[in-house]
């Protein structure tokens, strides 16, 4: 599988919005495609946000999208734990078709978003690619922390934030990707 990855930032009042109760089982849908827009990514001029506690960021695009959540990953060990805790993957266009998630194997770890399939995929491996993201959540204050931690599979949500440049104690740097197509690791 490929990785897919974006560092954001997400303040308060506008976003996470969901579109579903809050129970932790998993939502399965009828087949057809949820969400049929992209991701809006628009870059701007390097702009510095309000530090988070040891971390300095800074706003390198404004991003916006509706989407299928595809997973979701918490961690809880190293420094990026402390700005990121959490990993949302997120799907459009087929990839929020529950007859073409049924046929794939959809993982998470070590930052990355997998997907695997026995035989021939579902759709075409590129169009997985264009059409599935995963996402870095750094939550601009502790109600929009709250909900990202109660996102659950298969809910629909929106989100409204900054792609970030994060630096932090120790050398820590983490650039963002500014690439929709990016298969992992950053820029």
């Amino acid at each position: 599988g490929r990785p897919f990855l974006f560092y954001l930032l997400f303040p308060g009042p506008v976003g996470p919005r969901l579109w579903s109760s809050c129970s932790r089982q998993p939502i399965r849908s009828p087949y057809g495609s949820l969400i049929a827009e992209p991701p809006v990514q628009v870059d701007v001029p390097p702009q510095a946000l309000p530090d988070r506690g040891d971390f300095k960021l800074t706003a390198v695009a404004h991003y916006h999208f509706r989407a299928r959540v595809l997973g979701t990953k918490r961690y809880h060990s190293g420094i990026q734990s402390k700005l990121v805790p959490v990993d949302v993957a997120i799907g459009w266009g087929r990839m929020s078709d529950q007859a073409a998630l049924d046929q794939l194997n959809l993982t998470m770890g070590n930052r990355f978003f997998f997907y695997e399939w026995q035989g021939v995929p579902p759709i075409p491996q590129d169009e997985i690619m264009r059409s599935a993201a995963n996402n870095h959540v750094i939550a601009a204050n502790a109600a929009v922390a709250s909900t990202v931690s109660w996102l659950r599979l298969g809910q629909l949500v929106e989100m409204d934030g900054w792609l970030v440049d994060a630096v932090g104690p120790d050398g820590f740097r983490c650039p963002t990707s500014r690439r929709r197509h990016d298969p992992g690791h950053g820029p």
